[in-house]
């Protein structure tokens, strides 16, 4: 039986002292970096090796995302490309003939919408969808408020919390549990297949009744014909462009399986190509003035990757002091007979309080919402991943599954569904209120949790 010392105790102080500062909506990363400094100065009696413990674990975190955070900004960088070129608009535009009715337009829009958050991420995702697909949709009777309801459902919802491809969030919470990638993003099928048909489904439902009642009305569409604009490339160029890049990612899907890629060797293979098809473009579309551009679109990828990352890094840095970061952090300053932190907390907590499989998932769904009440989603999921950890121990068996919950529920609630500040996007591009769309999340949200939460309670 391992003994607690003062670093198990001073570590899980911190980690009460995040949850509280989330629910009080307060920024974390003051904590966690005086967090740091204290089991430092707990574990080496040094304060200037507690000093320089705080600059490694901020070191150690960039290190560990960094591939995450250059994927994004390369697929920024090449989304940016897309757009001023015109390709974006023709990737999309065989869809836009199949959208006749209220229904389509509300699955269409929303499984586009998934698909290519998946690739782009939601934020690029959301100019390109909400330009081209509201007017549309407005046009065959489906109102903006639900058209951005479906964009928030589907893409910060579905797409963002799983994250299949570029693997941000399972990248983070897997960091914090200790565990690989792949089984986060394995025990998050499941869980997400409810999720999803769960939301959307009583999305569609309430909108339906909405509109009927007269509580959502068709506002007026003022979209102008976007053929007048002059892009770089001809109207030919973009068209092939637009089947060719779907047509080299599936080529990439494809790879993964038969390579069996994954974790960071996925990633690294959709970061280069995104990072081609940029290059590629530019040629055609610039010519000469190419070379120069490409650094251009680069640094713009790159200013919002760290934008984004830049909150999540002292808070991955701290969560990261739980498994194995902190020997490369610190050193070996751990019992002879410790497992980590957090796996040494887990198996404390199983001995002291009669942990089970239900009570360890509503607790995981409910420290996931309180990671995302920020409105980031992505900046207290390594806190996920960590308590996820400690009851998985306690249970003996699901730990990704509870890591994979908490994921979920942390990016639904904050990363762009349910805090008003964090769906603004979304309702700027259709013209609609964030507190009215937060409000009309709110129902299918908190339903699919519950739902999921449940159906995790049978897979744990």
């Amino acid at each position: 039986m391992i003994q607690l010392t003062s670093l198990h105790f001073i570590y899980l102080i911190f980690i009460l002292l995040v949850i509280a500062f989330m629910i009080y909506q307060k920024d974390t990363s003051l904590i966690c970096i005086l967090g740091i400094f204290i089991i430092g100065l707990a574990a080496t009696g040094s304060i200037y090796q507690s000093v320089m413990g705080v600059f490694n674990s901020f070191a150690y975190a960039i290190k560990e995302l960094l591939g995450t955070i250059l994927i994004i900004s390369i697929i920024v960088g090449m989304g940016s490309v897309l757009e001023k070129t015109g390709i974006n608009k023709e990737m999309v535009r065989p869809f836009l003939r199949f959208i006749k009715t209220p229904a389509l337009a509300y699955w269409i829009i929303g499984l586009v919408m998934m698909s290519i958050s998946w690739f782009f991420w939601p934020s690029p995702a959301v100019a390109l969808i909400g330009a081209i697909f509201a007017p549309v949709a407005i046009r065959a009777g489906l109102p903006a408020l639900a058209v951005a309801m479906a964009m928030n459902l589907f893409g910060h919802g579905i797409a963002l919390s799983t994250d299949f491809v570029i693997q941000g969030a399972p990248k983070l919470t897997a960091g914090g549990a200790g565990i690989p990638v792949g089984d986060v993003i394995r025990a998050s099928v499941p869980l997400i297949i409810v999720m999803g048909f769960v939301t959307t489904i009583t999305a569609y439902i309430l909108i339906r009744k909405d509109i009927k009642k007269g509580l959502l009305k068709l506002e007026e569409n003022d979209a102008n014909d976007d053929m007048a604009v002059k892009y770089p490339l001809s109207l030919t160029a973009r068209k092939w462009f637009a089947a060719i890049i779907p047509l080299i990612f599936v080529i990439d899907i494809y790879a993964m399986k038969i390579f069996k890629l994954q974790g960071g060797d996925a990633t690294s293979l959709i970061g280069g190509t995104s990072l081609f098809i940029l290059i590629i473009i530019l040629i055609f579309s610039s010519k000469t003035n190419a070379i120069d551009e490409i650094i251009n679109y680069l640094i713009e990828g790159l200013q919002f990757g760290f934008k984004v990352f830049g909150p999540v890094i002292p808070i991955a840095a701290f969560f990261y002091l739980g498994d194995e970061g902190f020997i490369k952090i610190l050193g070996e300053f751990l019992p002879r007979n410790s497992t980590g932190l957090v796996n040494d907390l887990g198996l404390a907590l199983s001995q002291i309080i009669p942990i089970n499989k239900a009570f360890g998932a509503a607790t995981l769904t409910t420290v996931g919402a309180i990671t995302g009440l920020d409105g980031s989603g992505f900046s207290g999921i390594s806190l996920a991943g960590t308590v996820g950890k400690i009851f998985g121990t306690a249970i003996g068996s699901g730990t990704a599954t509870l890591t994979a919950l908490g994921q979920i529920a942390g990016i639904w609630v904050g990363g762009g569904t349910l805090i008003p500040w964090a769906v603004i996007p979304v309702a700027a591009i259709c013209k609609v209120s964030p507190f009215d769309l937060a409000r009309k999340n709110l129902i299918p949200v908190v339903t699919g949790l519950a739902v999921t939460t449940l159906f995790a309670m049978f897979l744990i």
